[in-house]
């Protein structure tokens, strides 16, 4: 097989007194997401797609929350160590369509440069990366604002293939 996919979904609920990081991008917000690296929902979402594309397990696998070398680490810096994993294994990143999933705010103002940064932790082309919102029309935890998802589907294909 020369080509894979993988998809990826990652979950954070909204906290106070903390950054919202998306894409590598500090998104004006008066929250941000708690987790215990920087919490960057959509690079999660990316990571685990690339990780699943190659059965190579899930970010939390490679990067545990309990483990404080990752506290407040960067995740583009994450998927940029999960790019390199997925080269030592013969692979590379074909293209990434993700989606993000909140009320607010917005993100089309920033979504330029979600890909960029996306792309350049991927060492790939910004062309390769499409990054996408959506709210959740008022419904549920989502459409009160509780929280915000990200989703991402990749396809990786053989270097030498």
């Amino acid at each position: 097989m020369n080509v894979r996919v993988g998809i990826g979904y990652d979950v954070h609920p909204f906290v106070a007194d903390r950054p919202l990081v998306l894409g590598g991008v500090a998104v004006p917000s008066a929250r941000g997401l708690a987790g215990h690296s920087d919490a960057d929902a959509l690079a999660h979402a990316v990571a685990d797609a690339l990780l699943g594309a190659l059965a190579l397990g899930d970010l939390g696998a490679h990067f545990p929350d309990t483990d404080p070398a990752y506290a407040g680490a960067s995740s583009l810096g994450l998927l940029a160590r999960v790019r390199d994993l997925v080269r030592e294994n013969g692979w590379s990143v074909g293209n990434v369509d993700a989606t993000i999933v909140t009320e607010e705010p917005r993100m089309a103002p920033h979504v330029a440069a979600m890909r960029a940064g996306l792309a350049g932790a991927l060492g790939v082309g910004v062309e390769r990366v499409s990054v996408k919102a959506t709210r959740h029309e008022k419904l549920g935890a989502f459409g009160r604002g509780e929280g915000l998802a990200a989703m991402a589907v990749v396809l990786v294909h053989r270097e030498n293939a």
